[in-house]
């Protein structure tokens, strides 16, 4: 699938054949998939130690702070890692509201159980 229509429930089934591009394989595999999920910021990167240094002292915030957010959903990005190779790679499926990862298939015209 391409992109998710924002507001709808998204549904991803954990495993998906896809291309891998390594060098080892250079063909479909089964990729195991994951939701991104961003690494803690460092305290050694350059923009942190600017802002720190910008910081320190006398003279209040130095640097604007964001208030007026306006989104109400985040960008989901798939992470998928090659079963034969253990090669990643990253795919981003847009905006939605609602984001499932190896949920229940939905089924056309099956009774609802209790």
């Amino acid at each position: 699938f391409q992109h998710a229509v924002q507001g709808t429930m998204v549904n991803v089934p954990k495993t998906r054949k896809t291309f891998c591009a390594s060098a080892k394989c250079k063909k479909h595999t089964v990729h195991k998939v994951s939701q991104y999920k961003a690494g803690k910021a460092s305290l050694y990167a350059q923009g942190k130690r600017r802002y720190d240094r910008k910081q320190s002292g006398f003279g209040g915030q130095k640097k604007p702070i964001f208030h007026k957010k306006a989104k109400t959903t985040k960008k989901i990005t798939l992470r998928m890692e090659c079963t034969k190779c253990k090669a990643r790679k990253q795919q981003c499926i847009g905006r939605c509201k609602h984001f499932e990862l190896g949920g229940d298939k939905k089924r056309k015209g099956q009774m609802i159980s209790f």
